[in-house]
């Protein structure tokens, strides 16, 4: 893998996408209850074939994956799938503009890539009347689900309205669990306990 670009250096693009992702990355490690070891990314190259680009979802989440230990090796410092085992369960992409073709080959290419769980999340309405789609891999292909629920996983996505690090917002992507609980963040649970 010498040869291979990891890293590109290219910037989040909005505010909005940046604190989502690290809301559902953190979320995930405060409260995710599970008896497995599991890696929830954000921005980092999923490698899932030999010489073809990297998909690079805004979040991933992988049940039964631990963190790499030694980062200084080039193959442990993103999600090659060769490496890992396995495919993510889950990638969600935050719709930031028209162009990112999150409804067009990105469906297919995560396919390939063989992810359980396609999530697209479009707080702003650019791609479709529905600010979140949750697609399950049927065969060879993905198909739209009617709920939020990621069964196959135990897990779940909800819209919730609310604040994250001093900033409200009417549709913030939240995990929860199988009976709609969000799972809270360290902060969350603090103010919780204090309460």
């Amino acid at each position: 893998i010498s040869d291979i670009i990891i890293e590109d250096g290219k910037p989040v693009d909005n505010l909005i996408s940046e604190k989502q992702q690290r809301l559902l990355t953190e979320s995930a490690y405060s409260s995710l209850k599970v008896d497995i070891p599991f890696l929830i990314l954000s921005n980092v190259g999923l490698f899932y074939a030999n010489k073809k680009p990297p998909l690079v979802p805004d979040v991933m989440l992988s049940l039964g994956v631990k963190c790499p230990e030694d980062w200084t090796q080039k193959k442990n410092r993103s999600y090659f799938t060769w490496n890992m085992g396995k495919s993510p369960d889950v990638v969600i992409e935050i719709v930031s503009n028209k162009i990112g073709n999150e409804l067009g080959s990105k469906l297919s290419d995560y396919v390939t890539a063989g992810v359980g769980y396609y999530v697209v999340f479009d707080p702003f309405k650019l791609l479709s009347k529905e600010v979140l789609k949750v697609y399950q891999i049927k065969g060879l292909s993905y198909e739209l689900k009617e709920d939020y629920l990621l069964e196959e996983i135990n897990l779940g996505l909800t819209l919730w309205s609310g604040k994250f690090e001093g900033s409200f917002y009417e549709q913030w992507l939240r995990w929860c669990d199988s009976d709609g609980n969000i799972l809270l963040t360290g902060d969350e649970k603090f103010e919780l306990e204090k309460q």
